[in-house]
């Protein structure tokens, strides 16, 4: 059978491109000409050896020691987390979120827990996050919200619970090192080093009540590090983690932490009466900028007394209407025991050095004469 032969003419018009195949074309070229070079180390088969690793020798003294006080400690420090109830809009169903978070440590192997005030203050429930991320409910045993100290307590097995060394605060000099463990803004375990930076500071609690002898240290305390331990050269707690002084809010090198000597008087009252057992007059006063502002520059006005307290028994004034409306100014507590009284601050700082039952010399100003009252130290609660 013979095929009839096609002509080259139709065979080329057949077979010639069509323009999007040379735009094609040509754009390869482009790519082509443009693409860099390969680079030598780009032509080879196989890649180059990492890097060996320089020898760096034996850690310096001072990260030893630091390493050596975080691996004692860590297992004492906790995790504090506080939850509130909310209640779902559709089905009415009741869940916890978290509130706030905080720090804490470990006091015995009873399963207590020291941590600020503030750091579980309004929460509806508390739960703590320890070392191994083992997490246990927690419950409140006693708070003293003047010195910004609570202790919580877990049911947790002792060998879970390793109590952090405690130290003292009545010799430490400034210059000191010192080192804080916490869990800033919620990084637990971080570890942070610096020196004690003054002695003998005073801060306000949530009380408006003056915490003394704290501790300022410009090792990093950010949200989160509250409650937090504050340890020695020695790994040794020396304070508790509370405030930081900052336009901000987060660390500018200010931070403070109050004393052992305070936490190890204050925890087994706590422990004890759920409350710090608290020498006072029995007796509330006027604010201060109210004070001023009737006239009183000096001292601090009373506004109640307790009728049955201390300073009832011993004869002192509150501030009452007479029978006309009119207000009557009560006494002017000036001094006690000769120690000048110019505000409030004053009066509680006096009285945080006496027990209760002691019996001290209160000087007043009634009806614009000087008295003086002989008054026996009762146990108040904190807000008295």
């Amino acid at each position: 059978m013979r095929t009839k032969p096609i002509p080259v003419q139709g065979l080329v018009s057949q077979f010639r491109p069509k323009w999007t195949d040379l735009a094609a074309l040509i754009l390869l070229v482009l790519m082509t000409l443009a693409s860099p070079p390969l680079l030598p180390s780009q032509t080879r088969e196989k890649p180059l050896p990492a890097r060996p690793v320089a020898s760096r020798g034996p850690l310096l003294p001072e990260e030893q020691r630091a390493i050596s006080i975080f691996e004692e400690a860590r297992a004492s420090v906790v995790f504090i987390t506080t939850l509130v109830s909310r209640t779902d809009f559709f089905t009415l169903k009741v869940f916890e979120i978290p509130q706030g978070t905080g720090s804490g440590f470990i006091w015995d192997d009873a399963g207590h827990i020291v941590t600020n005030f503030h750091v579980i203050y309004e929460a509806q429930n508390v739960q703590v996050t320890l070392s191994d991320r083992s997490i246990f409910k927690a419950e409140v045993v006693g708070t003293a919200p003047d010195k910004d100290l609570a202790i919580l307590r877990i049911k947790a097995p002792r060998e879970k619970l390793p109590p952090i060394r405690i130290g003292t605060s009545s010799d430490l000099k400034v210059g000191q090192s010192v080192y804080a463990i916490g869990n800033p803004f919620g990084l637990d375990q971080t570890l942070t080093t610096g020196i004690i930076s003054a002695l003998g500071r005073e801060i306000e609690s949530l009380t408006r009540r003056p915490i003394q002898g704290v501790i300022q240290t410009d090792a990093a305390i950010n949200p989160g590090n509250s409650g937090g331990p504050l340890l020695d050269s020695a790994g040794r707690l020396i304070g508790v983690n509370t405030a930081i002084y900052s336009p901000s809010g987060a660390y500018a090198g200010v931070g403070f932490a109050v004393p052992i000597d305070t936490v190890n008087w204050i925890v087994p009252q706590l422990i004890a009466y759920g409350r710090v057992i608290q020498p006072g007059l029995g007796i509330q006063l006027v604010t201060d900028s109210v004070a001023r502002q009737v006239g009183i520059d000096e001292g601090v006005l009373v506004r109640d007394v307790d009728s049955r307290g201390a300073a009832a028994r011993a004869g002192m004034m509150p501030t009452r209407y007479d029978g006309g409306g009119n207000v009557v100014l009560g006494d002017i507590i000036v001094a006690i025991d000769g120690q000048s009284v110019k505000t409030s601050s004053d009066l509680y700082r006096i009285l945080d050095r006496y027990q209760v039952g002691d019996e001290v010399r209160v000087d007043v100003i009634r009806d614009g004469r000087k008295r003086t009252l002989s008054v026996k130290l009762q146990d108040v609660r904190p807000t008295s």
